[in-house]
């Protein structure tokens, strides 16, 4: 390069085996001096072959000896030793090697050290399964440790699941086992969603800022209202089967629910009876309505346009109407904003037929709208108001009347309509 002390190509003498090329070596002089053009051109080529030198010099991962690849995947853990598995067919073998696989399975599954021996159980295991590697087929403890990790946790989730609630037909600590088993690697598609099918008909209500849609199942899209763009995305999702839906499915494939072997109805002449259904209507963390209605039934004859009615609770027992407890409101937040979208809620219903196995479940925001259909048999001091909830299964029809005077809501009705397919698909039965 020029500099003020003149043309002096030093940097040459660095490459190994490559000496100056003829007549460059006269090149440094004095202040002032410069090359020929042949002298440049020479210099040229001389340091483009040092480049290809050095790149045929530099040693890749791919290029060392099996044995030092060995010593250095032995320092791994088997989350990275099976991620460097990925990499190439060479790789995927050195990273199966039974004696760096052995010392995993060793160190995860082995029985614990009584305080009483004096022998170290984990180094007897160690030996006892380095005299066994010679007979082991390649990759065999690298199988063994992941059938024993996916039996362990197995186990671990079916002793958290095992409690149930009584009221519910739910395991009591299911929250609990997703904590348990979850790792921020894992990803399980659940469901998918076209946020292009946002539509009037999909609006479920709105406040000063936002307006909210519901896609079903369960999701809740808010917008802003000034420009429509994405505010927030809320995901209501039941606890009924949660668990194998968001670990045994994969990112791109939901789990899909094993066939359906139809349950044995002892009595079909007589319709349904001995149905148990809880229901939470809420906000968050904050429940307006939580009950369980026992013995619920209905006779053959009550079918009607494809649909079994239950009724929960009726207009003409006023025994049965129940308050719901507090102001009604979806609550949202944002980094920077929330509030509140009035008449607006989020309903759980789970539904268990007369062997306690869940029936029908489903969990999706709800809105409270006013009611214009006529009621001849009951007869309120108050606004009517009423809630509906279908999918492909049942509908949802609640009726509620604001009595003013206690700032309140009364439920006043509450029927489920259970499609006939669904129950003839679970008994297996012609209704």
């Amino acid at each position: 390069m020029a500099t003020g002390r003149g043309w002096a190509p030093r940097q040459l003498l660095r490459c190994p085996g490559l000496g100056p090329p003829a007549g460059v070596t006269g090149l440094r002089k004095g202040p002032g001096v410069r090359p020929t053009s042949d002298l440049l051109k020479l210099y040229a080529r001389h340091r483009e072959c040092c480049r290809r030198v050095a790149l045929d010099c530099a040693l890749s991962l791919d290029g060392m000896p099996s044995e030092i690849l060995l010593k250095i995947f032995a320092y791994l853990d088997a989350v990275n030793l099976l991620c460097v598995g990925c990499v190439n067919r060479r790789f995927y073998h050195l990273a199966s090697d039974n004696f760096i696989w052995v010392r995993i399975y060793s160190t995860a599954f082995s029985p614990k050290r009584s305080n009483w021996k004096v022998n170290s159980v984990e180094k007897t295991a160690v030996s006892v399964n380095l005299l066994s590697l010679e007979d082991k087929e390649a990759g065999y403890w690298k199988k063994e440790y992941i059938v024993k990790q996916i039996a362990s946790v197995k186990a671990t989730v079916a002793r958290l699941l095992k409690p149930v609630n009584p009221y519910t037909g739910l395991p009591v600590k299911i929250k609990e086992a997703l904590r348990d088993v979850h790792r921020p690697r894992w990803r399980s598609l659940i469901a998918r969603y076209s946020l292009s099918d946002l539509t009037e008909t999909t609006l479920m209500g709105c406040d000063g800022l936002i307006q909210v849609f519901c896609l079903s199942p369960g999701l809740l899209v808010g917008l802003w209202k000034r420009d429509e763009e994405l505010a927030f995305v809320m995901a209501n999702l039941h606890l009924h089967q949660l668990m194998e839906r968001s670990t045994l499915g994969s990112a791109t494939t939901p789990y899909e629910l094993p066939p359906h072997s139809p349950f044995l109805d002892d009595a079909p002449e007589y319709g349904l009876h001995g149905y148990q259904l809880h229901v939470d209507l809420h906000s968050g963390d904050i429940s307006y309505l939580c009950g369980t209605f026992h013995n619920l039934f209905s006779k053959k004859e009550y079918i009607e346009n494809g649909y079994v009615k239950l009724v929960v609770i009726s207009f003409d027992n006023n025994t049965q109407h129940v308050p719901l407890i507090g102001k009604v409101g979806l609550s949202w937040r944002t980094n920077i904003f929330e509030g509140c979208i009035k008449s607006c809620s989020v309903m759980d219903v789970t539904l268990l037929d007369d062997s306690g196995k869940p029936f029908w479940c489903f969990s999706s925001p709800v809105c409270m709208r006013p009611s214009t259909s006529p009621c001849d048999t009951c007869d309120f001091l108050g606004q009517r108001y009423c809630v509906d909830y279908v999918d492909s299964e049942g509908r949802v029809h609640l009726d509620l009347v604001w009595i003013e005077e206690t700032k309140e809501y009364f439920v006043v009705n509450l029927a489920l309509y259970l499609s006939v397919a669904k129950i003839n698909h679970w008994f297996g039965t012609e209704y």
